[in-house]
């Protein structure tokens, strides 16, 4: 063969090759591999030159840059202005679609007849202008509102400095920074310099942004504050905790871009709070993807946290980097206050509400349906769907521009996994105005949140011969209640109409209707189909429960008739988790009631304390379950309540100057009201701005025994404060303790 053919078959098995590596590496139409990393990077070239620099010229005889000042500590007008001063962080961080000042030095005083330079703005590993990860940023005359410019502000001596303006839609992340300036010769880049890199977040404060809030107020609570209160319980004992979320804590805003980055998200998306929020929600659960937290119902938490010890997001995020695996173990409130934590630090407006009688509809059928026994039992074979005594999610503040005009506003964002979407664990955005009115034909997973606060619950029972036969229907019970954290204090804020009408008004009808139209089914039809009411109702009163105390409950029948009834009656008591399922039945009793005309008759059950203590489980309540038939109507009544164990509550005290950069005391104090010695004790606490998150074991505390336990804090963010402290053991869990403290700046010299 001769050389000139071998040459010929080389060249063709290179473009073979070539082509195969293309093919592998940029299948179907991309024209470069994904951008999907804020981490990874490529440097720009310090020297992009157009030929042959001829002989004698010196390229530094040219304008070159010495050095850059970001003004980027804490008390510079770049951070107070774009309201980033409280991040733990030495990085110039700014808010998209407003200004910012940077200086640039040269070698020689600038001179704007002759010399020409830019500032360009870099992310990812393979930028291009037409994505938004290379952003070249022209120096104008004038800035224009919705539009990257530079505009000179001041020329003195060597140095210059500008006015940066960026576009109110462009990527948040950390980008890298360059000066170019331009020679007759080609482009003389600064180099790669860390200490100019700057973060450009989401920003409320700018009307051109689409997480813009217009109230003053309200962008001080769901954007700044850093210190939340969840709401848990039941509906008719709500209870309340502290969460740190601590968005501004050092590492923190890089764990976010590393939660995006472990997504693959590409970043040309994550200028959008829509695609961020619902990244977010998939990601926060480990759920089939590897995100931050494994979700655990069985009270089970061996090498793991148990949720109810978490006393805010700093540790789970921080771990979660650290260790680049999932953090064991989240609930719904901890879940929701990861994500609360992800949405604030990259500037989406978000909050945490509480659902009381959250329905978890399987199906998304609008009907919990629960099917009895032929004596009034529950058939837990039959009955698939639960109703949690409470359910938390969170609510994002953006635009939604993919839907019709008026489902902007509230986006209902759940990161809690309970059911798919789209392939993944993952819930939301969905308009909370949209579910409001029943359109849950608009994305995302509007018929699953319509479906937790609209669906009737309905009482079936399954007879023998196989037929079912609708006993009752409720149509009040699911969704009774829907709170979050007032605005500016640690109050509960009714949010209810928010997302439905009042029960029996014409528009909830409408809104009902509307949701069936497009699609959210019915499969029973309950109009016409329930039996007449009965003459004789039932209802029953837990008393107030204390953990290891006696309770009472009564159970009250009412004849409003004139006919004589006899009545057989079925309760059944159960520890159930939050969530509505149940783990064990604890008690059950038959009872018979004869009730005369006209009449009522009260019936109370004790229920002692060594029937449920050793059932007990992360966040337990008491569920109890009663059933009546009246003998000569064969009608049955049922009726269902839970309530939650009072708990013992951990007490905080500080002592010593509560003052920035002063020492200070907190001891955390715990006495063990049980019978029974508590062992493998956690204590945690936590504050923001006094101290960083920690946690001390104590092996045992015997019965009525008080441990103590005292840490030095020095705090180093003034204004009022909240010091946070959880407790877990074997047996006992959800112990809580907070107190409030305000913190002093330091005495000027």
């Amino acid at each position: 063969m001769s050389t000139s053919a071998v040459s010929i078959v080389k060249e063709d098995l290179v473009k073979l090759r070539m082509s195969e590596t293309s093919r592998i590496a940029f299948g179907g139409r991309r024209a470069v591999p994904p951008n999907n990393s804020n981490a990874a990077e490529d440097d720009l070239p310090t020297l992009e030159l157009q030929g042959v620099v001829p002989r004698g010229v010196n390229l530094q005889e040219f304008l070159n840059v010495t050095s850059i000042h970001l003004f980027k500590e804490r008390w510079d007008t770049n951070k107070v202005d774009h309201h980033t001063d409280k991040y733990e962080n030495n990085k110039l961080i700014v808010r998209r679609g407003q200004s910012f000042y940077i200086q640039i030095d040269f070698n020689r005083p600038y001179d704007p007849r002759r010399d020409l330079f830019r500032v360009e703005y870099v992310i990812g590993r393979y930028p291009q202008e037409n994505k938004g990860t290379y952003i070249p940023v022209p120096i104008v005359s004038e800035l224009q509102s919705g539009k990257w410019g530079a505009k000179i502000v001041m020329r003195e001596d060597r140095s210059v400095r500008l006015s940066v303006q960026s576009s109110p839609e462009c990527i948040v992340g950390k980008f890298r920074m360059y000066v170019a300036v331009w020679t007759p010769y080609g482009i003389i880049r600064t180099s790669r310099n860390p200490e100019t890199d700057t973060y450009i977040l989401f920003n409320p404060w700018c009307e051109d942004d689409a997480v813009y809030l217009d109230n003053e107020k309200e962008r001080e609570e769901y954007v700044l504050n850093d210190i939340g209160v969840i709401f848990y319980g039941e509906v008719n004992d709500i209870k309340t905790r502290s969460w740190s979320y601590g968005q501004f804590e050092d590492g923190i805003l890089d764990t976010c871009l590393y939660v995006m980055d472990r997504a693959q998200m590409d970043l040309s998306g994550r200028g959008n709070p829509i695609k961020v929020s619902r990244v977010g929600s998939a990601m926060v659960n480990a759920k089939d993807d590897e995100g931050v937290l494994v979700g655990s119902w069985d009270n089970i938490y061996a090498y793991g946290v148990p949720p109810s010890a978490w006393t805010g997001s700093v540790d789970i995020l921080l771990e979660y980097q650290s260790s680049e695996n999932p953090v064991r173990y989240g609930q719904c409130w901890v879940f929701a206050g990861v994500f609360n934590t992800f949405l604030r630090c990259l500037g989406i407006p978000a909050r945490i509400v509480t659902n009381y009688f959250s329905a978890h509809d399987n199906d998304a059928n609008l009907q919990m349906d629960i099917f009895l026994e032929e004596d009034g039992n529950v058939n837990s074979k039959l009955t698939k769907d639960s109703v949690w005594n409470y359910h938390c999610w969170n609510e994002a503040w953006m635009t939604r521009p993919d839907l019709p005009v008026g489902f902007g506003g509230w986006q209902a964002v759940d990161s809690t996994p309970q059911e798919n979407s789209d392939g993944m664990y993952r819930c939301g955005p969905a308009s909370v105005q949209a579910i409001k009115h029943g359109h849950v034909c608009f994305q995302f997973d509007a018929p699953f949140v319509f479906a937790e606060v609209n669906s009737d619950l309905i009482y079936i029972t399954a007879k023998k011969d196989g037929t079912h036969v609708v006993e009752n229907v409720d149509a009040t019970h699911i969704g009774k209640l829907i709170v979050t954290k007032q605005i500016g204090g640690d109050g509960m804020m009714d949010i209810t109409d928010t997302y439905k009408f009042q029960e029996g008004q014409e528009e909830e009808r409408l809104a009902l209707e509307t949701a069936l139209m497009y699609g959210a089914k019915k499969p029973l039809n309950t109009e016409g189909v329930m039996k007449s009411r009965s003459k004789v109702d039932m209802d029953f009163e837990v008393e107030n429960a204390v953990l290891g105390k006696d309770l009472k409950l009564t159970i009250t029948f009412r004849n409003n008739s004139h006919n004589h009834y006899t009545i057989t009656a079925y309760l059944s008591a159960n520890i159930t988790f939050y969530t509505g399922v149940s783990k064990a039945e604890f008690k059950k009793e038959t009872f018979d009631v004869t009730l005369e005309p006209l009449s009522f008759k009260k019936e109370a059950v004790l229920i002692q304390a060594g029937e449920y203590m050793g059932q007990l489980l992360e966040q337990a309540s008491l569920h109890f379950f009663v059933t009546a038939r009246i003998n000569e109507t064969r009608d049955v009544l049922a009726k269902q309540k839970s309530t939650v164990l009072t708990i013992p509550k951990l007490i905080i005290k500080v002592r010593g100057a509560q003052v920035v950069g002063s020492d200070m005391i907190v001891t955390v104090e715990f006495t063990n009201p049980l019978k029974e010695t508590l062992r493998n004790v956690w204590i945690h606490l936590d504050g923001p701005g006094i101290t960083r998150p920690m946690r001390k074991m104590f092996r045992e505390i015997r019965p009525n025994s008080t441990v103590q336990w005292e840490e030095v804090c020095r705090p180093w963010v003034s204004g009022p404060r909240k010091l946070i402290a959880s407790m877990s053991s074997d047996s006992l869990r959800h112990v809580y303790g907070e107190l409030d403290v305000q913190i002093q700046r330091r005495p000027s010299m």
